[in-house]
């Protein structure tokens, strides 16, 4: 179905994921132009907005308890023609945050909704990561309870690496089923990516449980698992180097070592 020209457009912007320099110039402009921004909390929204300079802005409250109301508020924003950006506290929306139910409903109205790419915890923490990558499936948060269980043995079941969120509350319990569930794994983690006190790990699950048994955490996490030991590893690295110089020429340099 084609969008309907005449309704207003959603844009999902990518904001920071703490440090208030990493937006782009294309986010700023778009938060600028919007009649309305449709975010996680208006109060955090309001620290960004005034840091870029953007007063006077339409702001509507849109959360996981409020959806469907918030929703509504969007549509017939859209509607009348105006447009709308949808941001979460940080990174990108729908991406483990709110976003999707909205955008589906959006597509049904019909009317355009226009990515505004930037930050993404997952893509920040992968890039630093120094475990293959270059397949990996990202699970988000696990189930708290129900679920959970089942959801790890999927997931160990699997030729691949795994990408999950996890609190500071509950990062012990998922280190201890890591290494339950993926022996003889190796983790990375990323914790407060681009805040002051970001942090960047990789091990064995075993390393990390004794790093974080007895301190007290705070922030996000990310965590990579790759279910192969060393050995395994550097045979992966090996087989990756092999076929990058495949497609580009015997003479390209990785510029890395396994």
């Amino acid at each position: 179905m084609d969008n309907n020209t005449e309704t207003g457009t959603l844009y999902i912007v990518a904001t920071p994921l703490g440090n208030l320099e990493d937006i782009t110039l294309r986010a700023i402009d778009t938060l600028k132009s919007a009649d309305a921004i449709a975010c996680e909390d208006t109060r955090r929204a309001s620290i960004l907005l005034r840091h870029l300079g953007i007063n006077g802005k339409k702001l509507i409250s849109y959360h996981a308890f409020n959806e469907t109301k918030a929703i509504n508020s969007i549509l017939n924003l859209l509607e009348d023609s105006l447009d709308v950006a949808v941001i979460t506290d940080a990174g990108t929306p729908a991406i483990s945050d709110p976003g999707f139910a909205l955008v589906r409903a959006v597509y049904e109205l019909p009317a355009k909704v226009i990515p505004v790419p930037g930050p993404s915890a997952v893509t920040a923490a992968l890039s630093a990561c120094p475990l293959p990558v270059h397949n990996f499936f990202f699970a988000g948060f696990l189930p708290h309870k129900k679920g959970r269980k089942s959801k790890l043995e999927f997931l160990a079941s699997i030729d691949s690496t795994v990408v999950l969120y996890e609190s500071p509350h509950r990062i012990l319990k998922l280190l201890n089923e890591i290494e339950n569930y993926f022996p003889g794994s190796q983790a990375f983690i990323a914790r407060e990516i681009t805040k002051l006190h970001e942090e960047y790990l990789c091990g064995p699950p075993s390393e990390m449980i004794e790093h974080f048994t007895g301190e007290k955490t705070r922030g996000e996490f990310v965590v990579v698992v790759y279910p192969m030991g060393k050995k395994e590893q550097e045979k992966e690295g090996k087989r990756q180097r092999a076929t990058v110089k495949k497609k580009y020429g015997a003479d390209y340099d990785t510029g890395c070592e396994p």
